[in-house]
C-alpha cells in the first residue's frame, strides 16, 4: 500500500484516478492505433480471400485484441486499487476492477470509504474506452466492406 487510508483527500483520489485513466488512454491508444494501422494495411493488400472470409477475420481480429485490451486496463485499474489500498483485504481485485469498468458493479465489495471516487472514475474510464473500441470496430467493418466499385 503506497497511500496511507489516513487523510486521503478528494484531490488524492481524483489524482490517482486521473493517473490510472491516463495510463489507460495510453494503452488504448496504442492498441486502437496498432490495429487500425494493421487494418488498414490489410485493406491495401490484394487478397485471395473472399470479402466474407476477410470480413470475419477483420471482426474476429479486432474484437479479440480488444478484449485483450480492456482486460490489461482492467488489470492496471487492479493494481491502482492494490496500490492505494482502495479495498478491503481478501478483495478479488480483478473481479471488483471489472465491475467497476463495466459500470456493472454488483455492490457486493465497496471500496473503503477514504476511495470512494475510484470507483466512479474506473467507471467513467471503462465507458469512454469501451465506447471507443465500438467506434473502432464501426469503422474497421464498414471500411472492410467492398462495394462493387472497389472489386473492380
Amino acid at each position: 500500500m503506497w497511500i496511507s487510508t489516513m487523510n486521503v483527500s478528494m484531490l488524492d483520489q481524483v489524482a490517482v484516478g486521473s493517473g490510472a485513466s491516463l495510463v489507460n488512454l495510453v494503452v488504448h491508444a496504442i492498441l486502437v492505433g496498432a490495429i487500425a494501422a494493421t487494418l488498414r494495411d490489410l485493406a491495401d493488400t490484394d487478397t485471395s480471400f473472399p470479402g466474407f472470409v476477410q470480413y470475419t477475420l477483420v471482426i474476429v481480429a479486432t474484437g479479440t485484441l480488444l478484449v485483450i485490451g480492456h482486460f490489461g486496463e482492467c488489470v492496471i485499474w487492479a493494481y491502482t486499487y492494490k496500490w492505494v489500498g482502495a479495498v478491503p483485504e481478501n478483495t478479488d481485485l480483478i473481479y471488483f476492477a471489472f465491475g467497476n469498468y463495466t459500470t456493472l458493479g454488483y455492490g457486493d465489495v465497496v471500496p473503503v470509504p477514504e476511495w470512494h471516487l475510484l470507483g466512479p472514475m474506473t467507471a467513467l474510464n471503462g465507458v469512454m474506452l469501451i465506447g471507443w473500441s465500438t467506434a473502432l470496430v464501426y469503422d474497421m467493418l464498414h471500411r472492410s466492406v467492398r462495394t462493387p466499385k472497389q472489386q473492380g
